[in-house]
């Protein structure tokens, strides 16, 4: 990847699917930007969205449009659509130097954590936001 290779200094990068965008999503976002002088965000496809277990309603909104969405903030240098159900196989294209997850994530369960180590670089836990999920927001909207 050219936009790999033109980046100066450690290029960090985050995953998920973002289908509601909320404080949580950007504390998290920012926090990886800190971590590094890029940030790549790798989006689930819908269809990846729906193998993930998180029910046939979702996503509520279209990959094009999260992939927009997040592209629009400022610490997001560049967003990436995958399709497949974990990212490993982007992250092993990209090889950043700092992989960043949310805290609710052990690292044993962070897909390409061995793979970001192995060739030198960081796996990185944000702590979450208290209270701020898609899922308790669809929770409490439904309630309404």
């Amino acid at each position: 990847m050219r936009w790999r290779a033109r980046q100066a200094g450690p290029v960090v990068f985050t995953n998920g699917v973002f289908d509601l965008l909320h404080v949580g999503h950007v504390a998290l976002l920012e926090a990886a930007r800190g971590e590094g002088t890029a940030l790549i965000v790798g989006v689930n496809g819908d269809a990846s969205v729906r193998r993930l277990a998180k029910g046939a309603a979702r996503p509520l909104v279209a990959v094009e449009q999260r992939a927009r969405l997040l592209a629009a903030l400022a610490a997001v240098d560049a967003v990436v659509v995958f399709e497949e159900d974990t990212p490993l196989a982007l992250i092993q294209r990209l090889r950043p130097d700092v992989l960043v997850k949310g805290a609710d994530y052990a690292r044993e369960a962070i897909v390409g954590a061995d793979q970001v180590e192995g060739w030198g670089g960081r796996v990185v836990r944000v702590p979450l936001v208290s209270g701020f999920s898609t899922t308790d927001l669809l929770r409490r909207l439904r309630a309404t």
